[in-house]
């Protein structure tokens, strides 16, 4: 049996679980750890089943519970390796400073220099290691951490227990690199990923396949590409962003910077572009439609729903091509095929 669970969709959180064969994922991990688990229990998924986690890509609403949920059931996760890179930047920020801070850190080094007791000759001089040279002999391992290339084994250390997300929030049990455009798959489940147009290192969007059951995956796309027209074909299920009504995001409270990034062809899916895609690029194979990622400053439910349902008129039934809407607060009921 194959299942498709939206946990969460939309600004505040994204988060779905796919499971086929003896295999469950979880693709995106945009809610706490907690409230993850508290919504599988509430759709019938055992937390403690999950074999890995899949990410689409590094903004907040797609990873803020990930480091926790992996470290908590100590599973592998799955990026591309830009999504990887600057997620870890993004949870270690270089630091900033002015001239002013940087004499005034030089002034208080010479001063602590000064006020230590000069080295005797015995001891000989002591040797300061520069940070630049000791990052540039320093390869990064898969896991994201650096390890100096000509390193002797050394003794086991003292503890075997992971470094807490204080010490290191970038430390996962397992990190897995795929890339855009070959297929891979884990444990019983194939994905397919593919690039999307969305303002982050290196998103993409997937088909997931497990018992002959395609189900299609594609959220935060400025536009629906070519390559993404052709990926989302002769599938079972079809998970579609539908993020914003057009009227509703021109007049509504947000900048104007803002309105740009997200009108823009790396920004979101608006009502209207996906019912273009409904009406004109799809095939209408799939057994169900699910709306995704819908904005609750700027849009509507029954805009989305209303604007989906014309585009596929004439489509629907009760075997082909049923309109369900994702949620934000609460999860949607499991599809089952």
């Amino acid at each position: 049996m194959v299942r498709f669970t939206v946990l969460a969709s939309g600004s505040k959180g994204n988060s779905t679980v796919i499971s086929g064969g003896r295999t469950r994922i979880l693709v995106d991990a945009g809610l706490s750890c907690r409230e993850l688990f508290r919504r599988m229990r509430l759709v019938g998924e055992a937390p403690e089943t999950l074999d890995a986690i899949v990410i689409t890509h590094e903004h907040q609403d797609h990873v803020s519970g990930l480091a926790v949920t992996a470290r908590k059931l100590g599973i592998p996760v799955y990026f591309t390796e830009g999504t990887h890179r600057a997620w870890m930047r993004w949870l270690t920020p270089r630091r900033q400073m002015t001239y002013s801070q940087w004499l005034e850190l030089c002034r208080k080094q010479a001063a602590e220099r000064e006020a230590e007791p000069e080295t005797s000759a015995a001891e000989g001089p002591v040797e300061e290691s520069d940070p630049e040279e000791a990052e540039a002999d320093s390869q990064p391992q898969a896991n994201g951490h650096v390890q100096p290339k000509n390193a002797e084994p050394g003794p086991a250390p003292a503890s075997t227990e992971p470094p807490s997300l204080k010490e290191d929030p970038t430390w996962l049990p397992a990190v897995e690199y795929f890339r855009a455009g070959q297929p891979f798959a884990i444990g019983d489940i194939g994905l397919s990923p593919f690039t999307i147009p969305h303002d982050a290192a290196d998103p993409v969007g997937f088909v997931f396949s497990a018992e002959g059951i395609r189900l299609g995956f594609a959220t935060d796309l400025g536009y629906i590409p070519p390559n993404v027209r052709e990926q989302l074909q002769n599938l079972d299920l079809l998970l579609l962003e539908s993020n914003h009504d057009l009227e509703m995001l021109r007049d509504g409270p947000y900048p104007w910077a803002v309105k740009q990034r997200v009108l823009s062809r790396v920004g979101h899916l608006s009502n209207e572009a996906a019912a273009e895609f409904l009406s004109t690029a799809y095939d209408g194979q799939a057994a169900y439609v699910i709306l995704a990622h819908l904005s609750e400053n700027n849009n509507l439910p029954e805009l989305a729903r209303l604007t989906a349902e014309h585009a596929l008129l004439g489509r629907a039934s009760l075997l082909a091509n049923r309109l369900l809407l994702a949620e934000q607060h609460q999860p949607l009921s499991a599809i089952s095929f």
